[in-house]
């Protein structure tokens, strides 16, 4: 059974995985990425999204990649609002029945996520707060699963 989450509250990764594992015992590989703020000169990280049109988006993406991969099941899960360095920002699980599908299902998500789900990110430095555009290299990962 699919999970998808948008939350303005902390990802329990640990959790989540030992409660994913428990529930998937057909699977062969299961594969997991949990995407954090970054340390450094990053002060806040905030995110937006557009409410209904964002859990839409993640839905589509995760049926695409279940379809595309035979998964057994998946988990996505996304933060929303300010967070600060080292916390997690997205969880993604994907159980199939070989390693394979599970970890390039865990890729395709996280390449349709940066570039066709409805997230706005805005990064304060050194107190300066600024949008954070889109990347051309976010645009060419997802263009190479054709």
């Amino acid at each position: 059974m699919a999970i998808i989450d948008v939350t303005d509250e902390p990802i329990m990764a640990g959790q989540t995985y030992e409660d994913f594992c428990r529930d998937n015992h057909a699977a062969g590989g299961i594969s997991m990425f949990v995407g954090r703020v970054r340390g450094g000169a990053t002060d806040i990280l905030e995110l937006e999204h557009y409410p209904g049109m964002t859990e839409k988006a993640l839905k589509e993406i995760s049926e695409r990649a279940t379809k595309r991969f035979q998964l057994i099941d998946i988990v996505i899960r996304h933060r929303i609002g300010a967070m600060k360095s080292g916390e997690d920002i997205v969880l993604v699980l994907a159980a199939a029945p070989h390693r394979h599908d599970a970890i390039h299902a865990v890729d395709y998500v996280m390449d349709f996520l940066k570039t066709a789900a409805p997230f706005w990110k805005r990064l304060t430095i050194n107190g300066v707060s600024s949008w954070v555009d889109a990347r051309e290299s976010d645009q060419q990962a997802a263009e190479r699963w054709g």
